[in-house]
């Protein structure tokens, strides 16, 4: 299911808080993107953030699950998970979890090989 505009536009104003954020479409779906490195998806009109071991526990706490999706007969996760419907509704929180989950995409990139890294730092 496609996003579509108005939401679209909505989400852009729901991120602009986190400083240089990109909405890009990709296969049905938006990914959030911030200094290239994408931190977040939007899929089935859900929103989802990149999570590792320094955010995750704040989905845990919220009963929250993992997106996946359906590769060769198993699924397949990425590392994003759903967020909590409440935060649409609460943009200084939404910030406060986009935020951890850049700073998640961050330290997943940078323990890549140097010439697999989207952010040069």
């Amino acid at each position: 299911m496609a996003v579509d505009r108005e939401f679209e536009a909505f989400l852009k104003e729901l991120f602009e808080p986190v400083g240089s954020v990109t909405l890009r479409r990709m296969f049905g779906g938006l990914g959030i993107f911030r200094h290239s490195l994408m931190f977040g998806l939007v899929t089935d009109g859900r929103v989802c953030l990149k999570v590792d071991d320094g955010n995750r526990q704040d989905f845990i706490d919220e009963n929250m699950e993992e997106w996946s999706y359906d590769g060769k007969g198993k699924p397949v996760k990425m590392g994003y998970w759903y967020v909590p419907d409440r935060l649409l509704e609460d943009a200084e929180e939404m910030t406060d979890w986009a935020l951890k989950a850049f700073d998640a995409a961050v330290r997943i990139d940078q323990a890549k090989p140097p010439s697999q890294r989207k952010l040069k730092i």
